[in-house]
């Protein structure tokens, strides 16, 4: 009896000590210790489930269920919006050339782009295991390309390296979001699929990468003749910005942010593939 420890003990009518308590099973184990009447003692035992354990474990497995059910929806849908953001940009790129990619592929883009805000928010309520230090900077700086660059600046939007932008980010993305959708709807992803998530990117990152800091040089004049998004002195917050000085800044933070990123993947990509073939 020394894994247990006693929690109540009371005298029934019968003249029977009843002792309740918690084994180490979280199960309510009742001793029933019959008092001597003929020199001798026996007792019993039942053993019924702690009912505030089985509401919490059906609590539990409700919100995983649930957690699994809108993470599912979430990767699908977005995976859908960078297939139309694929499909429009091949098809336009046959037709009629790279200058029109990007008015055909704006609004599955603008909705696939945006929609990767949430993802900074399951890393901060823990829905997914994914570090927010490691997400936070690729979706601000691919929102900064979307909306602070080509949807702010249109004289960029008909440059070659729109193209190799969305073509990179977009097999990135369906690639990503597709395993991330096998893992939640059925608890696991193919092992191509796992091959495609930790090894695309040796080729897709250095492209979209130099796509980027390309479009942002290209942006720089249009930026500077605009001073949109400028805040001048004076102002009743005595405060001043220049759009076109935080553009050079964020130029600069890729120097070191892309090799520093670049290795964080691989160093993923050797984990990844290593603990997939102990399995």
């Amino acid at each position: 009896m020394n894994d247990a420890y006693c929690v109540n003990c009371r005298l029934n009518e019968q003249s029977t000590i009843i002792i309740n308590k918690w084994d180490h099973h979280n199960y309510d184990v009742s001793i029933l210790l019959h008092l001597p009447t003929n020199n001798s003692i026996s007792y019993s035992r039942s053993t019924e489930q702690n009912p505030l354990k089985k509401i919490s474990h059906s609590m539990a497995g409700f919100f995983s269920l649930l957690r699994r059910l809108y993470l599912s929806i979430y990767n699908w849908t977005v995976f859908f919006g960078w297939s139309q953001v694929l499909y429009h940009v091949l098809i336009t790129l046959k037709e009629s050339g790279h200058e029109n990619v990007y008015n055909a592929a704006e609004k599955p883009l603008l909705f696939a782009q945006t929609a990767a805000v949430l993802e900074i928010l399951h890393g901060l309520v823990g829905l997914v295991r994914s570090p927010v230090s490691a997400t936070l900077p690729q979706i601000g700086s691919r929102l900064y390309l979307t909306w602070g660059i080509l949807w702010s600046f249109p004289e960029t939007r008909n440059h070659v390296l729109v193209t190799s932008l969305l073509i990179s980010w977009s097999i990135t993305e369906i690639i990503r979001y597709s395993f991330f959708g096998f893992k939640e709807a059925f608890g696991f992803a193919p092992s191509w699929l796992l091959w495609l998530r930790y090894s695309t990117f040796l080729l897709l990152y250095p492209t979209g990468i130099s796509s980027e800091v390309g479009l942002i040089y290209i942006a720089l004049p249009f930026i500077k003749a605009s001073e949109k998004y400028c805040i001048r002195m004076p102002n009743k917050w005595n405060f001043s910005f220049d759009y076109f000085y935080a553009a050079i800044v964020v130029l600069g933070i890729y120097v070191p942010g892309s090799p520093h990123m670049y290795t964080y993947m691989l160093a993923q990509r050797k984990k990844a593939l290593s603990k997939s073939k102990r399995e």
